[in-house]
């Protein structure tokens, strides 16, 4: 689609939509020509404390026309606030008239839609307020904006119980023992790459010991232990032993007030009695095991080796284990499922007695199967089915959404949604997806987030460990300048450096 820009340069913000409400339509900028038959003018003016709005968006021949007009309030940033979401509204305005059906988030693109309802409650709103101002200010749909009060909650209420001084962690281990058509993380097959398991143990524990020793040096306190990948269970009893247990010396009273360790055992042909008999001697509390779907044609489809029984086999293990909480993920929308197939996967899931279950919608990732080889996928209306269905089974059997977040290309711009039963949630979940406080990675293609304890919606930053295993076990350098400025942004923002 061609842009053309006047009395503005907001390109973030229409591309953003463009690509959200016209999959397949990307922005090119320049003139209109006589043959050109899809164009948006996006004009934007300003008279005193008044702005106007007004967008001209033609789509493969028909045309919409639509303005948004108000007036200015606040502060310089909160005025640049409020100019974005007024072209973002009226974009989405005059966008939705191509619609076929009202897009469930309305307006809004990003990760954390549920991040305005948090705000929204700590302006002192109630959840039945930021749920209206979801609707009136931002086009979301009743049912999307009920689940983002719900899930906002759960995030203002966990933000309370947070000192400026808490932390969680994440241990990457980026290995699995195939790769599904869906997947584009990094991850390395370990039939394909088995050498490299061994010495990436080494490097990943070397970097785990520094980590804890910064973290305690710095007076740090770590609520919850996140392991995850790829697929942490690929490594050995004893190499999960090692990882946990350098983990354990190496952070020592920083965890005298973490709430949780989560492990994902994701892949049920990877779990073993004697792996779990470990994770359970070192503490962990939770155990992941993600069986995508319960369907067989569909298993194999995606290029999972194991079959449903082997999914019941391992979650039988991991009741006999004892674990405090187990959940089970499921993705709406996968090659040659339909919403039949995808309910039945859900009731089976809801007979492990699991408290934790999570629902995510496909993602068409660059990179994967799906897209390099054209897999055929349910359409939009199919996966709208699938998720409609799951709501009200989940809600019955006693689970409540306690987080949720978007990606991009989703299938019908859905999101993914966390449910549990009362005291099942994962915390770590809440405190990445909202942000509520700093994440410390460990591992190849780690993300470390830190986030202000004053200003956390302002004040974010980040740094990134070597995306590949090998480049991650060369550069023990770039380890250690992490976990430096890791450090050096707390000590900034106790002497105000971080404060606007």
């Amino acid at each position: 689609m061609k842009l053309i820009f006047e009395g503005h340069d907001e390109r973030y913000t229409v591309e953003q939509s463009l690509l959200n409400l016209f999959p397949g339509e990307l922005p090119v900028y320049g003139p209109v020509q006589p043959e050109d038959d899809t164009w948006a003018y996006v004009g934007y003016r300003e008279k005193d404390e008044f702005f106007t709005v007004k967008v001209d968006l033609t789509y493969r021949g028909k045309n919409a026309l639509r303005y948004f007009g108000g007036r200015h309030s606040g502060t310089e940033y909160e005025r640049e606030g409020q100019r974005r979401h007024a072209i973002g509204a009226c974009f989405f305005l005059a966008a939705w008239e191509f619609q076929k059906a009202p897009p469930p988030w309305g307006m809004l693109t990003g990760v954390r839609p549920d991040k305005l309802a948090t705000q929204a409650l700590t302006e002192g709103k109630t959840p039945e307020e930021a749920r209206a101002l979801l609707e009136r200010d931002y086009y979301v749909t009743p049912e999307r904006a009920a689940l983002a009060a719900e899930t906002g909650l759960a995030a203002f209420e966990t933000a309370g119980r947070l000192g400026p001084r808490d932390i969680a962690v994440y241990i990457g281990v980026p290995f699995c023992p195939t790769r599904c058509v869906y997947c584009s993380f990094v991850s390395q097959s370990v039939e394909k790459s088995l050498s490299l398991v061994e010495p990436y143990v080494e490097a990943l524990t070397a970097e785990i010991a520094a980590g804890g020793r910064m973290v305690r040096e710095h007076g740090f306190r770590v609520r919850a232990l996140y392991m995850g990948g790829g697929t942490p269970t690929t490594l050995t009893a004893d190499q999960l032993d090692r990882v946990l247990t350098v983990f354990e010396d190496a952070f020592g009273p920083a965890l005298d007030a973490c709430d949780e360790i989560t492990v994902e055992a994701g892949r049920p042909d990877t779990i073993t009695a004697e792996k779990l008999s470990v994770l359970k001697d070192h503490g962990v509390h939770r155990v992941s095991v993600n069986p995508q779907t319960m369907e067989d044609h569909v298993l194999r489809a995606i290029g999972r080796r194991h079959s449903p029984g082997d999914i019941e086999t391992a979650m039988e293990l991991v009741a006999k284990t004892g674990f405090r909480h187990v959940n089970m993920d499921l993705i709406a929308g996968l090659p040659e499922d339909t919403a039949e197939g995808f309910r039945r996967s859900l009731d089976r899931c809801l007979r492990f007695g699991t408290d934790n279950i999570t629902v995510h919608t496909l993602s068409l990732k660059k990179g994967s199967r799906i897209l390099t080889e054209g897999l055929s996928i349910p359409g939009p209306e199919a996966v709208g089915q699938m998720l409609d269905a799951a709501g009200p089974l989940l809600r019955e059997a006693g689970h409540r959404p306690y987080y949720l977040y978007r990606q991009k290309y989703m299938s019908g711009s859905f999101e993914n949604i966390g449910w549990s039963r009362p005291g099942g949630a994962c915390l770590y979940n809440i405190y990445i997806m909202s942000e509520l406080c700093s994440i410390l990675s460990f591992g190849a293609g780690g993300s470390t987030k830190m986030v202000d304890p004053v200003l956390k919606s302002r004040r974010i930053q980040r740094v990134f460990n070597p995306k590949y295993p090998k480049e991650y076990m060369e550069r023990p350098e770039k380890l250690l300048a992490n976990q430096t400025a890791f450090a050096a942004f707390y000590d900034r923002g106790e002497s105000g450096e971080n404060r606007a």
